[in-house]
């Protein structure tokens, strides 16, 4: 099975919000990412809607054929708008207002209860709901405990390690949280921080479904084109290609 590819367009947002306005348009780039082989949009409704607007969301569910993915913080309004609008997947991920991008996984294990009840209040939806968690073994179980279809393994650490040893001692917790996943029967699927330099082999890890990426894709549509950066890295992840070395 070769892993499925997310095109996650919330940079897209930010530019526009910028100098607001309309340009660029999240929902063109939605479009054209699909026609270039994307498998699924992910898009982040953040509570201080800093990029992505609830607009946004509505519009690229009724405009995408392939699956939308939203992110969203365990936050009532956000959860509200979710269940009312009804993207096929919603991954819970930490969110805090003075960061620059998610920062490390959701900590399910510190409040499982509320966090159940919002995967229940989804699923009730008939959303499926993801949980981004760091490569914890307490977490995972808890995740599992939790209700969750499936689990977004954090790969920020791998994707940030300053030596060669360093990741490759991340990809083993990686790796081992993948088969942990497995294990408990949940959908594995894995981000933050993936490029084209270290996509390659996160995306080879046994029963990899799915792989969300964002900035660094929409960061080479700057020079390749929105759909020349999705075909390039859709390539990589399904193994059509060697890694490339530039980015």
């Amino acid at each position: 099975m070769k892993p499925r590819l997310g095109v996650n367009i919330d940079h897209v947002a930010t530019l526009r919000q910028a100098r607001g306005g309309s340009s660029p348009d999240p929902v063109r780039a939605a479009v054209i990412a699909e026609g270039a082989g994307a498998d699924g949009i992910t898009l982040h409704l953040r509570e201080d809607r800093r990029h992505v607007q609830e607009s946004d969301l509505r519009a690229i569910v009724d405009a995408a054929s392939v699956p939308v993915n939203l992110e969203l913080a365990v936050d009532p309004e956000v959860v509200a708008i979710a269940v009312d609008v009804g993207p096929a997947n919603c991954c819970l991920v930490p969110e805090r207002r003075k960061e620059l991008t998610t920062e490390g996984g959701l900590d399910v294990a510190g409040s499982p209860e509320r966090i159940g009840e919002v995967v229940a209040e989804l699923q009730a939806a008939g959303i499926k709901v993801q949980l981004f968690l760091d490569p914890d073994e307490e977490q995972l179980e808890a995740g599992a405990r939790a209700g969750a279809d499936g689990v977004e393994i954090h790969t920020g650490a791998y994707a940030n390690a300053s030596t060669a040893a360093d990741a490759r001692a991340e990809m083993e917790r990686i790796g081992s949280a993948a088969f942990r996943v497995r294990g408990l029967r949940l959908r594995l699927h894995a981000g933050h921080g993936l490029d084209y330099r270290n996509v390659v082999p996160v995306a080879q890890i046994e029963g990899m479904e799915e792989l969300n990426i964002g900035h660094a894709i929409i960061a080479r549509a700057l020079f390749d084109g929105l759909g020349g950066a999705v075909r390039h890295m859709k390539r990589l992840i399904t193994g059509d290609m060697v890694g490339s070395a530039t980015d």
